[in-house]
C-alpha cells in the first residue's frame, strides 16, 4: 500500500525593497524573525526564519512586483504574536489590518513590510479542535 503524498510548509522567495540588509532587519527586529542564511556582499539573499516559517528575501528593486504579493502565515496565539508586536512599537501593523475575527472564521492581522508586501499573520477560530 503507498502512502498519499503530503506537502510541507512553503519557503517563499519575496523581493527586498532595494536593500536586502534593510529587508532583514525589518523581519528580525520588528517580526522576531532570525537570519538563517546569507550570501554576497553587499547580500543580495537572505533566509529569515521564525518557527515553520520560512523566507528567502532576494534583491529587486522592482517595487511594482513586491506590491502585488500576499502571504498568509499560520499563528498559534495569535493574541500573543500581535502584543508582541504592539510591545516593538507595532508601526508594522497596516493600520486596516489590526487584529480581528472576520466571517471566514479566522483571526488575522496585516503587516506590510518594507518593500510593500502584504503579510496576513491569521489563526484559526477553532484551531485547537482541528489541530
Amino acid at each position: 500500500m503507498s502512502q498519499k503524498a503530503i506537502l510541507g510548509s512553503i519557503s517563499p522567495l519575496i523581493p527586498a525593497a532595494g536593500d536586502v540588509e534593510n529587508s532583514v532587519k525589518f523581519y528580525e527586529d520588528k517580526l522576531g524573525f532570525r537570519i538563517t542564511h546569507q550570501e554576497g556582499n553587499p547580500m543580495r539573499m537572505a533566509i529569515v526564519k521564525r518557527d515553520s516559517a520560512e523566507i528567502f528575501i532576494v534583491k529587486s528593486d522592482y517595487i511594482p512586483l513586491a506590491e502585488s504579493i500576499a502571504l498568509r502565515i499560520s499563528v498559534k496565539q495569535i493574541e500573543k504574536y500581535y502584543d508582541e508586536l504592539l510591545t516593538k512599537g507595532g508601526d508594522m501593523i497596516h493600520p486596516n489590518g489590526k487584529l480581528e475575527t472576520k466571517p471566514w472564521g479566522v483571526k488575522e492581522f496585516v503587516v506590510i513590510d518594507l518593500a510593500g508586501i502584504c503579510i496576513t499573520f491569521y489563526e484559526l477560530i477553532n484551531s485547537e479542535s482541528s489541530s
